[in-house]
C-alpha cells in the first residue's frame, strides 16, 4: 500500500458501497419474489410444466453471473471503479425497462403466445426472461467492484473480510425488505393469484427512477481507484488469473457456497410441507428466519476485528455441517434453519481469501470469481432431481454435506497462497 493510498478516506466511499449492496440484495430477493405474481400473471397456460418455466426467472438471473462477471472486470480497467458502477446502475434500469416493456406487451398484445409442449405461454414471459438476465448482468458486475472495493479500502479498525461482512449485513437487510415491499407496497396486499399483469407496469417504472437516481447521484460522489488492485489501460498480465490456485479453488468454494445457501433457502420449504402437518404449518417461517439467521450472523461478524476468515469461514463449515447431519439423522427441518447463521459469514471469508495478495489482479480474479454464483442454480435443481429419484427431500440434504466439507478443505488448504500477483 502506498503513502498517498494510507492518507485517502475511504469511508465515504465505504458507505457508498454498502448502500449498493443493499440494492443488490433488494432487487435480487425481489426478483424472485415476483415469481408469484408472474405465475399467476403470465403462465396460466402452462399447464403442468408452471412450475419448470417460472424457475427460468432465476436461472436467467444466477446465468448472468459467469457470462457476464468478466466484463465487469474488463470495465473496471478500462473506466474504473466509479465508471463501472455508473454503467451498470443504467443497465440495470435498461434491464428494469424490459420488466416494463413485457407487462406493457402482454397488456397489448394479448394473444400472442407461443405454444411449448402442452404449454401456452405469453410472448412478454420470455421478454421478462431477458430483463431478468439483463438486471442479473447488472447486479453481477456491482458486485464485481462492490467486493474488491470493500477488501481494498482501508477504513480504521476494520479488517478486510469485516467490512465485506458489513456490507454483506446491508444485502441482507435488502433480501429481509423486499419481499415485504413487493407483497405489501407493489401489490397492495393482494394476494398472487389476484394480481394482474397490468398492475406490474407502475412497480417496474418506479423502481426504474430510482435506481436512475441513484446513478445520478454516484456521478457526484468521490469514489477514488485504489492503487494495485488493478491493471493500467492497455497493460498485459504475464499470468492468468486461473495460476493462482487459491482463487481457482475459491471459485469452487463459493459455487458450492452459494449452491448450498439457495438449496436450502430455496428447498426447506418444500422439505417441510413433505413431511406432513407437524411441519407444514411452519414451512413459510422457516424460510424466513434461515435468511433472518444470515442477517443475524452478519451483523455480529461485523464486530469480529480479530478473527481471520480462515478461522471464521473453518468454524462455521463444522458447525453447519453438524446441524445438516443431525437434521438428515432426525428428519427435522428446524435443525437447517440454524445453517443460516454460519452461511452467514462464508461469502466474505471465500471472497477474502480468495483474492488474498493478488495485486494487480484483483480485479480481473473479482470477474471470474462470480463464475462460482451459478452454483445457486445447479445445486438446487440438482437437489430437486434426487428429491424426485429418492421419493424424499431428507437424504438430498448430503448435497449440503459435500458443500461444506468442500468449504472447509478450502478453508484448511485450499486457501494458502502459493504465488503473488503483487
Amino acid at each position: 500500500m502506498t503513502t498517498n493510498q494510507k492518507e485517502v478516506n475511504y469511508m465515504g466511499p465505504f458507505l457508498t458501497l454498502v448502500f449498493l449492496f443493499f440494492i443488490v440484495g433488494f432487487l435480487t430477493t425481489a426478483n424472485g419474489q415476483f415469481q408469484g405474481p408472474l405465475k399467476e400473471a403470465f403462465l396460466s397456460g402452462a399447464g403442468n410444466l408452471k412450475n419448470t418455466f417460472i424457475t427460468l426467472i432465476s436461472f436467467s438471473w444466477f446465468l448472468a453471473y459467469p457470462l457476464t462477471g468478466g466484463i465487469g472486470s474488463a470495465w473496471v480497467t478500462k473506466y474504473g471503479y466509479k465508471g463501472t458502477l455508473i454503467r451498470a446502475l443504467l443497465v440495470m434500469v435498461g434491464g428494469l425497462g424490459i420488466f416494463f416493456f413485457s407487462s406493457f406487451f402482454t397488456v397489448k398484445f394479448p394473444e400472442s403466445k407461443v405454444q411449448i409442449a402442452s404449454a401456452v405461454i405469453p410472448v412478454g414471459y420470455f421478454i421478462f426472461l431477458l430483463g431478468s438476465f439483463v438486471v442479473g448482468s447488472a447486479a453481477t458486475i456491482l458486485q464485481v467492484v462492490i467486493n474488491p472495493y470493500l477488501t481494498a479500502c482501508t477504513v480504521k479498525g476494520t479488517q478486510p473480510v469485516q467490512r465485506l461482512n458489513i456490507g454483506g449485513s446491508s444485502n441482507s437487510i435488502g433480501t429481509t425488505v423486499a419481499p415485504f415491499f413487493v407483497t405489501g407496497i407493489v401489490f397492495g396486499g393482494l394476494s398472487m393469484s389476484e394480481v394482474k399483469v397490468d398492475q406490474l407496469m407502475i412497480p417496474f417504472l418506479a423502481l426504474m427512477a430510482v435506481i436512475a437516481i441513484v446513478a445520478f447521484a454516484l456521478t457526484k460522489l468521490s469514489l477514488p481507484d485504489i492503487q494495485g488492485t488493478k491493471a493500467a489501460v492497455g497493460e498485459k498480465l504475464e499470468k492468468s488469473v486461473w495460476s493462482f490456485s487459491h482463487l481457482t479453488l475459491g471459485v469452487i468454494a463459493i459455487f458450492f457456497y452459494v449452491g448450498v445457501e439457495v438449496c436450502i433457502g430455496a428447498n426447506i420449504n418444500l422439505y417441510a410441507l413433505s413431511l406432513g402437518s407437524t411441519f407444514a404449518q411452519t414451512a413459510a417461517l422457516m424460510a424466513t428466519l434461515y435468511w433472518g439467521g444470515m442477517l443475524v450472523g452478519r451483523l455480529i461478524s461485523s464486530s469480529l476485528s480479530n478473527i481471520s476468515p480462515r478461522v471464521q469461514l473453518g468454524v462455521t463449515t463444522v458447525l453447519a455441517t453438524v446441524f445438516t447431519v443431525a437434521a438428515i439423522a432426525l428428519n427435522n427441518p428446524w435443525l437447517l434453519v440454524v445453517v443460516g447463521l454460519f452461511h452467514s459469514v462464508m461469502w466474505g471469508s471465500i471472497f477474502t481469501l480468495s483474492v488474498n495478495k493478488l495485486g494487480k489482479y484483483t480485479s480481473v480474479a473479482s470477474g471470474v470469481f462470480m463464475i462460482g454464483v451459478v452454483g445457486g442454480a445447479i445445486m438446487p435443481l440438482m437437489q430437486g432431481a434426487l428429491a424426485d429419484a429418492f421419493g424424499s427431500w431428507r437424504m438430498t440434504w448430503l448435497i449440503v454435506i459435500v458443500g461444506e466439507v468442500f468449504m472447509l478443505y478450502y478453508a484448511l488448504l485450499g486457501s494458502k497462497v502459493k504465488q503473488s500477483g503483487e
